[in-house]
């Protein structure tokens, strides 16, 4: 049965106290007063549960994030970038504005997870639990995902309000302005180094174990630089014996393959299920496909020809994780979210958020930036060999390092990890007016480009101390 089913016993909704939806919403309202509700172990799982319920939004893990983090890149593009009000349309050619929906559902949605993890954190303290090992762990899940919630956050936004305590008033917190992001990024990887130490090394379904809480911090030490953190945490992963590469390409996405060795932390999508008028399922698979192929098709996040055409000979992954919809006028999509026959926003597939090819890869990345080059090749190859390629022909730092980003885009496609590379390994700006140049497009970017404008709606809320990002 799917973790997810039957867990929307507490729902947080926005509060308002303007005309606009998307402000930052901290205030829980649930159907029984929270100071009353949180009495009892049975209570706290089902505040937990709600936690992981927010991560299926469309702002988040439903949709949005994965969009922003493809879309944004090079290998990706918007069928038509009028579609949906040019919510991902304008990733495509960077002119997103602040308005754009896509830009307040990621903040608010964000925000309203975070204020479900704090309001969790701080009442549990008080709850005795039959095990209290359990209660460990819930301590260690939630910290990891208000970690994730907040890592997204300061990637996509820079400097945000850190709100690390449950709100009980939604004047708290008005006037504390945006919190340097170095400021973030300390309180994130604080939030990791509990989880690491609060979680068990055994994994469960659609919840982080120690292993997924190391990834993501070594993700979080890469991208500001800390190769040693970083190769310190993904070894202990890769070393675990917890996690595996399933043995081909076929075996790793699907209905059919959830629950597998190479999956560290994913949300839970279920098709033919509906609690109170909520589905249980996900848009992606009906959304990424091309306009015309299914019902609610959009031609999201469809890889371009380009990159098609970049894939060597023999590589399995062409065919298992990319598939086209006429070959007399090609578009193609990816496969990894699967379109359900029980309605076109009720796909079944799980996103994975974090999985061990990634990790290896990373592993490589790590290893080879400091200076173990050939130990960064065997991990490299591990990936190779599975998708049906030679070893590498790469023998040089540089090369290797080369090989391993290019790996990566392959491995990776469609689940929201290229345009955060692209920004990790600096230089976005490079890459995308190549690719622009390259197309004959006249779009050009620069550094204000590599942030999303804050919402209008919350320095509407928050007039004079939410401050815009620049170019904005």
């Amino acid at each position: 049965m799917k973790f997810y089913k039957y867990i929307f016993l507490i729902t947080v909704v926005s509060l308002s106290f303007t005309s606009c939806e998307d402000e930052l919403d901290i205030l829980p309202i649930t159907e029984k007063s929270a100071n009353s509700f949180y009495s009892n172990e049975a209570e706290i799982e089902s505040a937990a549960a709600g936690v992981y319920a927010m991560l299926q939004r469309n702002g988040l893990y439903g949709l949005d994030l994965i969009g922003v983090g493809e879309i944004s890149g090079e290998d990706s593009f918007e069928e038509i970038a009028a579609n949906d009000g040019g919510r991902f349309g304008q990733l495509d050619d960077f002119s997103t504005n602040p308005g754009n929906d896509l830009v307040g559902d990621i903040w608010r949605e964000s925000y309203e997870g975070i204020q479900r993890v704090n309001t969790v954190l701080n009442r549990i303290t008080d709850i005795e639990f039959e095990n209290p090992t359990l209660k460990t762990n819930r301590i260690g899940e939630m910290k990891f995902v208000r970690a994730l919630l907040y890592y997204n956050l300061v990637r996509l936004y820079s400097d945000v309000p850190l709100v690390i305590e449950e709100t009980e008033s939604p004047f708290d917190f008005f006037g504390q302005g945006r919190t340097p992001a170095d400021q973030v990024y300390a309180q994130i990887e604080a939030d990791l180094s509990d989880a690491i130490q609060d979680l068990p090394l055994e994994k469960s379904p659609a919840r982080p174990a120690e292993g997924a809480a190391r990834a993501l911090l070594a993700d979080v030490q890469m991208t500001q630089g800390n190769f040693n953190g970083a190769l310190t945490n993904l070894e202990a992963v890769v070393n675990s014996g917890v996690y595996d590469l399933m043995p081909t390409t076929t075996e790793i996405f699907g209905v059919a393959n959830e629950g597998n060795a190479e999956i560290l932390f994913e949300v839970q999508f279920a098709s033919g299920f509906n609690v109170d008028g909520r589905i249980e399922g996900s848009p992606a698979g009906a959304q990424f496909r091309p306009s015309g192929t299914t019902a609610n098709a959009k031609g999201h996040n469809l890889p371009t020809q380009a990159f098609i055409d970049s894939y060597e000979v023999g590589d399995t992954r062409l065919n298992d994780y990319v598939a086209v919809d006429s070959e007399a006028n090609p578009f193609y999509f990816t496969t990894k979210y699967e379109v359900s026959s029980t309605g076109p926003n009720d796909g079944g597939s799980d996103h994975l958020i974090i999985r061990f090819s990634d990790v290896v890869l990373k592993y490589a990345e790590v290893l080879n930036e400091n200076g173990q080059t050939t130990e960064a090749i065997t991990q490299l190859n591990r990936i190779r060999t599975r998708a049906g390629l030679a070893v590498t022909t790469a023998s040089s730092q540089a090369d290797v390092r080369d090989a391993v980003r290019l790996e990566r885009r392959f491995e990776l496609f469609g689940e929201g990890h290229r345009w955060f590379d692209l920004k990790r390994y600096g230089n976005a700006v490079e890459v995308m007016n190549a690719f622009f140049e390259s197309t004959g497009a006249t779009t050009r970017i620069n550094e204000s480009n590599l942030l999303l404008p804050i919402p209008q709606s919350q320095i509407d809320t928050d007039p004079g101390v939410i401050t815009q990002n620049p170019g904005y």
